[in-house]
């Protein structure tokens, strides 16, 4: 199924998947063609587009592999999940540089996406010694004459819907919990970033039991059956706030289980004692700036306490400066383009508006011209001290502009770090520990950081998930098998107790 670097080449005309249902690869007539963001008319390459009948076969796939998947003990599947993985590094520069040209993000971005998927997927195959733990309630005299047994239980079929911006990295999240946990899978690939996704799951799909992990891509119109069929049990989807709201509608006609992670407006918060030196300036500065801003946890609002304001716009000023736009394949490129036109005319949009307002709006870096003119770039920008109803402010930008806000009082930068519609992740930056455990633990989000913020330093062994609009559901840990589980209780009389009760 897969090209090796060499064939694969640096253009990736021509790179074609597949769907894969049951244990075999399915190619389609109609196809995706999935387009190049940064090379306006260039086709990286097509991906199969399933029809309904594809997905009722991968649903019946996956429940036709499930009851012995299930049947097995966790360490049993853990074992079987460590053969799957096993060697999946070796195509992964092949794998980046098509990640690159479907997404637009840098070469070493994408590489890391496909390897984080790895990290993950190995981190979960650590807690299955968990996995099958019980508990035993025990009778008690006189009022309950039963001991109880709580154990977990695998749901069945699971869907795993993906984004474009790390769509490798973020399966890892899901993926390996689902499996560990006992379910059988079915993964729908994002419609953008449908190529190098694919290649990596069907490989590891090839090392297990047929029907335990499928792989779908395809037109949004095809794809209710993979949530409205009665036999998925569950969807897990990663996106925005409508697309979560849109899962929710439709899995309510079939009372299907759903986790949702959808994005945030998190807040970093620099109090006046914040360290602002060449190491956590570039901690904070990769923390807005990471795939041209298409990060869920990226930082989205920078509050600053108004005496540091000056020298922390200078500090992301010198490294915006340095800032190389261009194509993400190509020696010395520092950011490459948004994913999609949509996107990029949203972002322009949004510095329109800040502009229009009367904000400081200061932008950087040089549009690439060439083969690249008319790609979906767009120059990184800073937004100083902007109204606080702008959209910069209010809306996820999803994209390389960030506001920059001061503050006089502690109690106000909680307020107003609190004061939006998302909850995913939030950060704090003091040399006071006692100040950061404060501040910390009054920001509504899932998930904070001290004196760093985004996803290089996101320890990848603790639940992660959203509150308020942010969704809702855990990944990682063994809180992320849980969320692919439920409880069963199974009680037995005890006779003395019983004999014993009052009558």
């Amino acid at each position: 199924m897969s090209e090796t670097a060499e064939a694969v080449g640096t253009t990736m005309q021509g790179v074609r998947t597949g769907l894969y249902i049951g244990g075999q690869e399915r190619f389609t007539d109609e196809v995706l063609k999935v387009a190049d963001p940064g090379k306006p008319g260039v086709i990286v390459g097509e991906a199969a587009s399933a029809s309904a009948q594809d997905v009722a076969d991968a649903v019946a796939a996956a429940k036709a592999a499930y009851p012995a998947w299930s049947a097995l003990s966790a360490t049993d599947r853990a074992a079987a999940m460590a053969t799957a993985i096993a060697g999946i590094g070796d195509d992964r520069d092949a794998d980046a540089a098509i990640l690159s040209q479907e997404n637009g993000k840098i070469r070493f971005e994408a590489w890391v996406d496909a390897l984080v998927f790895e990290i993950r997927w190995n981190l979960t195959l650590g807690v299955a010694d968990q996995v099958d733990t019980t508990q035993t309630l025990p009778v008690v005299p006189g009022a309950i004459p039963v001991s109880t047994e709580i154990a977990y239980q695998s749901l069945g079929v699971v869907t795993l819907i993906v984004p474009f911006n790390w769509p490798i990295a973020i399966l890892g999240a899901s993926l390996p919990n689902a499996l560990l946990a006992g379910n059988s899978v079915i993964v729908k690939v994002p419609p953008t970033t449908p190529l190098a996704i694919a290649r990596v799951v069907q490989r590891v799909a090839e090392k297990l039991p047929a029907g335990v992990l499928n792989v779908i891509s395809g037109k949004d119109e095809n794809m209710s059956g993979l949530i409205q069929n009665p036999d998925v049990a569950k969807i897990s989807f990663t996106g925005s706030v409508p697309g979560g709201k849109r899962m929710m509608e439709m899995a309510s006609k079939t009372l299907t289980r759903v986790t949702l992670e959808l994005g945030g407006n998190d807040a970093a918060v620099l109090l006046d004692d914040a360290i602002l030196d060449d190491e956590h300036l570039d901690r904070l500065f990769a923390s807005i700036y990471d795939t041209t801003g298409q990060i869920c946890m990226n930082a989205k609002r920078v509050f600053v306490h108004r005496s540091r304001m000056d020298e922390l716009v200078a500090g992301l000023t010198a490294r915006l400066e340095k800032v190389v736009l261009g194509y993400g394949l190509d020696e010395g490129t520092t950011m490459g383009p948004l994913n999609s036109g949509a996107q990029k005319a949203f972002v322009a949009d949004m510095i329109q508006e800040a502009k229009d307002a009367g904000a400081d709006v200061r932008e950087f870096a040089e549009l690439p011209g060439g083969d690249l003119a008319g790609g979906n770039f767009i120059r990184p920008a800073i937004v100083i001290d902007p109204a606080l109803n702008l959209r910069v402010v209010t809306q996820e930008q999803f994209g390389p502009v960030i506001p920059i806000i001061p503050f006089d009082t502690e109690e106000e930068a909680v307020r107003e770090a609190n004061d939006t519609w998302g909850g995913l992740c939030g950060s704090v930056w003091t040399a006071s520990p006692e100040s950061a455990q404060r501040v910390g633990s009054q920001l509504v989000c899932g998930y904070v950081w001290v004196n760093d913020h985004g996803a290089p330093r996101l320890d990848l062994r603790a639940p992660f998930g959203g509150m308020k609009s942010s969704g809702f559901g855990r990944e990682q840990g063994i809180e992320g098998v849980r969320d692919f589980q439920d409880t069963r209780a199974i009680a037995t009389i005890d006779p003395e107790a019983l004999a014993a009760m009052p009558h």
